[in-house]
């Protein structure tokens, strides 16, 4: 009978050149500004709506080629899925819900979690939904997320030791993960930096260059960093015979004008504070720019450890004492634990303690 087998494999290469090349006019002819459904798929590739569907889920039981083609029609379509027909069918939204308070977070902190989450759902099916709150109501968007489940699964910030938010979904069955930890007394998913290690290591840093009057820039007291970060604090404190220079009552919350004045004060102040410790890069800069404005010198008259977000940092002055926290590792391991929190996995096996480096 010959070898007809070559010129037939050809053939066959030739058709799926052609379906595939049908399939790209039939979509140019398609696209209107009605958005593309499951059934104007199915009219371009010639597929039944059930095919199309199956095709996109990349279900084993429709062949690969038909899955490329059908994935090629919707991507030129501009075809996305409906939402509410993948909640009637699933009963999941695809969405995560970032709920944080804008104006308390540190700088920097709100771009690089979201970058650090849009990478751990990318290729995931999830969606990333920022829903932002005032500090006089934080319980408010976590009622209306699960009120509404309009998300699969919360993660938020700026946690308490004993925090109502994380008692009132553990209460409603909601997938979370927290970034900070809290002593609710239940296990639960979150994503913290060390703060007692920080603050530890930062002293002793300073400690090392013979500083010995040394302040704390805190965290805004009540919250479970700051418990933390005094920690650590006290510990390189005490270790080392040393007592803590007070700063009043600013903190990185505090406005910058405050912060300001306050330097300026510790300025004038006979024995004034040699070294300082801070959790935030705005403050550290608006605490630097006022002692200098006031005729000290970074390096000679004071030094400052402080928690670097960004490269700007090193720029900023290259005297600072610099401890990383990357908030974009922290997103990235938020979005992991979330996902594996809505996936039913133990809650003790979904704890991540990040360390300074």
């Amino acid at each position: 009978m010959g070898q007809p087998v070559p010129q037939f494999a050809a053939l066959q290469k030739g058709f799926s050149r052609l379906e595939t090349f049908q399939t790209t006019v039939n979509v140019r002819r398609s696209m209107t500004s009605e958005r593309p459904t499951l059934r104007s798929l199915a009219e371009i590739t010639g597929l039944a709506v059930s095919t199309v569907s199956q095709a996109l889920r990349d279900s084993p039981d429709i062949a690969e080629d038909t899955r490329a083609r059908v994935k090629l029609a919707a991507q030129q379509a501009g075809y996305l899925p409906n939402r509410a027909g993948v909640r009637l069918r699933t009963g999941k939204t695809n969405v995560v819900s970032l709920i944080l308070n804008t104006e308390g977070s540190a700088y920097g902190l709100v771009e690089q979690l979201v970058f650090g989450l849009s990478e751990s759902l990318n290729g995931t099916g999830y969606h990333l939904v920022v829903t932002p709150y005032m500090l006089s109501d934080s319980m408010a968007p976590i009622r209306y997320v699960v009120d509404t489940r309009s998300a699969d699964g919360v993660i938020i910030a700026r946690t308490q030791p004993d925090d109502p938010r994380v008692r009132y979904l553990i209460e409603n069955n909601m997938p979370f993960a927290t970034h900070g930890r809290t002593s609710v007394g239940t296990e639960h998913a979150y994503v913290d930096f060390d703060n007692a290690a920080f603050a530890y290591k930062a002293v002793g840093l300073l400690a090392a260059r013979g500083r010995k009057r040394i302040g704390l820039l805190r965290p805004p007291a009540g919250l479970s960093f700051y418990y933390h970060t005094l920690e650590g604090f006290s510990l390189g404190l005490r270790e080392r015979g040393l007592d803590e220079y007070p700063l009043g009552d600013i903190d990185i919350d505090s406005k910058i004008d405050e912060v300001k004045q306050r330097a300026l004060a510790l300025a004038r102040e006979p024995n004034r504070p040699d070294g300082f410790v801070s959790s935030s890069e705005l403050m550290t800069m608006t605490m630097i720019s006022a002692l200098e404005e006031a005729g000290l010198k970074l390096g000679s008259d004071f030094d400052v450890v402080t928690k670097q977000y960004s490269d700007f940092m090193r720029w900023f002055r290259p005297e600072l004492i610099l401890i990383h926290e990357s908030h974009r590792e922290t997103g990235k391991e938020l979005g992991r634990t979330l996902l594996a929190a809505i996936n039913g996995e133990a809650a003790q096996s979904l704890q991540v303690l990040l360390q300074p480096e």
